[in-house]
């Protein structure tokens, strides 16, 4: 999945989530999916080791490029 695909599903599945009926306004708006989606990719990259293996390995480096692009992708939504 490109860094694109990635954001607007995450959005998405904010947007689109169950809600739970608690008024008949009760409803998610697009910056509150995007912030939602935001914080979702700040847990992700958190997650991920801090510091390069040793041997150092380019995947890490990927990983963390990757993420980085999705949540430029989301702010771009």
């Amino acid at each position: 999945m490109t860094p694109k695909e990635r954001a607007v599903h995450l959005v998405d599945s904010f947007l689109n989530m169950k809600r739970i009926k608690m008024s008949d306004y009760s409803v998610i708006y697009l910056p509150t999916a995007k912030e939602c989606a935001l914080i979702t990719v700040e847990e992700v990259t958190l997650s991920l080791p801090k510091f390069m293996p040793v041997p150092y390995d380019e995947s890490l480096v990927l990983v963390k490029k990757y993420w980085q692009e999705v949540k430029e992708e989301i702010n771009n939504l």
